[in-house]
């Protein structure tokens, strides 16, 4: 993935500040978008595009932080840099709290603004591939049989009692059973032991919800 992946949104509603930060962004190499409100950038906002996004806080009928509380609700995973020209402690508490990379006061510093970005990016990347291991360790999962994700999770919430002999006496089957059903496990989700699986387990939250 590269820089010319990923786009920097800018949603401000002043002109001057949208044309400015477009044009420095773009001289340096990176893609953006501009947006005069929150609303026009909700009706265009693609999930699957990969970048940042630049937001005033202050803003009319639909301010910055409101902006960012749709996307959260939204399940919206984009890093916003967030820019006000009157922001104060609990503003900028309350932003990243949801999850903002920062908040800038304006004038902000060129260079600044750039290392936040290039942050933003790696963020977005790391959350988007921690996002496809989960989709695709909830895929593996259910190919597995009834029997075999019995087992797996099993295996997942007590390691220490892995053995084939503790969980065939668990579920009341031979041991023999058990390490086929292991084997078909392992080889299914991908993994080559069960200290494996509880790693795929945990960096995935594939037990979560049940």
């Amino acid at each position: 993935m590269s820089e010319l992946d990923q786009v920097v949104f800018i949603v401000d509603d002043d002109e001057d500040i949208r044309t400015s930060l477009s044009r420095a962004l773009e001289m340096r190499g990176y893609s953006t978008r501009v947006f005069a409100s929150a609303q026009a950038f909700l009706d265009a906002y693609d999930a699957d595009l990969m970048g940042c996004l630049i937001l005033d806080y202050g803003m009319p009928q639909i301010s910055g932080l409101e902006l960012q509380s749709a996307l959260v609700a939204r399940g919206a995973t984009l890093p916003i840099i967030f820019i006000t020209g009157h922001g104060g402690v609990p503003e900028s508490v309350q932003a990243m709290k949801l999850g903002a990379i920062d908040f800038l006061e304006k004038p902000f510093r060129q260079e600044t603004l750039i290392k936040q970005i290039d942050a933003a990016f790696i963020s977005d990347a790391r959350s988007r591939q921690g996002h496809a291991r989960a989709r695709n360790a909830r895929r593996m999962f259910e190919s597995l049989t009834e029997r075999e994700r019995e087992i797996a999770q099993l295996l997942v919430s007590n390691p220490s009692s892995s053995s084939s002999k503790d969980v065939a006496r668990h579920l009341e089957i031979s041991p023999r059973t058990v390490d086929h059903h292991r084997s078909r496990v392992l080889e299914k989700m991908q993994v080559s032991s069960v200290a494996e699986l509880v790693d795929l387990s945990i960096s995935t939250g594939l037990f979560d919800k049940g």
